[in-house]
């Protein structure tokens, strides 16, 4: 049985900046884009969550929220550096780390024979390490595989630990709300209130095949996770599948000639992007994002290994014909193919 640990260090680029400055510690602040910019919040500090502010709100509806909100700006480069360091707490147990982000990661520790081979104490040990040595804090949430492990990390947020042995996964899965299932948001949970169905326990009251029925693929997977069922490894490696770049403008665009004015310039900084690819990956189709004054979004894909800007012009129209309104922000991108050699196998 594997044992697994997923770390999650709590409010990132906000604990930095607290750790930093201890003057933001008890005040509310957030980091990301300015409001003249139209920007984002990145992350913010708990303070700042009692307010209802999160990320992605637009930062002038945080500011509404909480009109005494310390907004800064951030540096990417310090963070990185502030990840390298957990990161190294990490390898000191383990090389099967898959990173999800700069401040969060799945760590396979079931070879591992430090702390008596104990995965909880070794949780207790990275969380020690990296609040003495770091000054940060990290969540962390222990179980026999990767599902589980990301909700109990989550579980006794912030600066917090839990741990779900073997025999307890039943009873903790089953009284799970299906909300916190990855990939369940707010349609799909919509949806599976409409079935009666708020628990992962009233989740296995319905058949596989009801499941996919009514949810095609993703019913086979909320099946598996009803019952705590998750065979995914620790990937080490993780393939890039796409590419991409955006852009959200200080004005909204007010129409669809305005924002094919736009395009080249993306798609400008997209093939650079694309060039510092290492190792080099082939296009197999487009992408168009459309993020609308009202904040609804669409995104438009084809299949296409020979990319131009007609292409992307056709997505375009199609990604405005779904709104027909002022746009705030655009992003275009390629989709990459699988780096792994694919053969036609013989017939005999």
């Amino acid at each position: 049985m594997r044992k697994i640990i997923h770390c999650d260090c709590d409010c990132f680029y906000a604990a930095v900046e607290m750790r930093d400055n201890p003057a933001l510690r008890d005040i509310p602040i957030a980091i990301g884009g300015s409001v003249e910019q139209r920007g984002v919040v990145a992350t913010c500090n708990y303070p700042a969550r009692e307010f209802g502010i999160h990320s992605a709100m637009p930062m002038a509806q945080a500011l509404k929220r909480c009109p005494r909100l310390t907004v800064i700006r951030g540096e990417m480069a310090k963070y990185k550096e502030v990840a390298r360091q957990v990161f190294a707490i990490y390898r000191d147990l383990t090389e099967l780390i898959e990173p999800l982000s700069l401040d969060e990661a799945f760590l396979d520790v079931s070879e591992t024979t430090l702390h008596h081979g104990s995965a909880t104490l070794m949780a207790e040990a990275i969380r020690e390490r990296v609040s003495r040595e770091v000054g940060i804090t990290v969540s962390a949430g222990v179980a026999p595989n990767k599902f589980l492990a990301k909700i109990a990390s989550d579980w006794n947020k912030p600066n917090g630990l839990c741990v779900i042995t073997p025999d307890k996964v039943d009873s903790f899965v089953q009284q799970l709300p299906v909300k916190k299932i990855h990939g369940v948001g707010p349609r799909t949970a919509e949806k599976l209130a409409g079935l009666d169905i708020h628990t992962c326990a009233d989740l296995r009251t319905r058949t596989l095949t009801d499941l996919v029925e009514h949810f095609g693929r993703f019913g086979r997977r909320l099946h598996e996770l009803s019952w705590g069922r998750d065979e995914r490894p620790v990937k080490t490696h993780r393939e890039r599948k796409s590419v991409s770049t955006e852009q959200t403008y200080a004005q909204d665009l007010p129409d669809l000639v305005a924002c094919r004015r736009e395009l080249p310039a993306l798609i400008e900084d997209l093939e650079r992007r694309y060039a510092r690819l290492d190792p080099p990956l082939a296009v197999r189709g487009l992408i168009v994002k459309v993020k609308f004054s009202d904040f609804t979004q669409t995104t438009v894909e084809h299949a296409d290994p020979a990319p131009n800007l007609a292409q992307f012009e056709t997505l375009l129209n199609v990604g405005w014909a779904r709104g027909e309104r002022p746009v705030r922000l655009l992003g275009v991108g390629y989709r990459l193919a699988d780096n792994s050699q694919e053969h036609q196998l013989s017939l005999f």
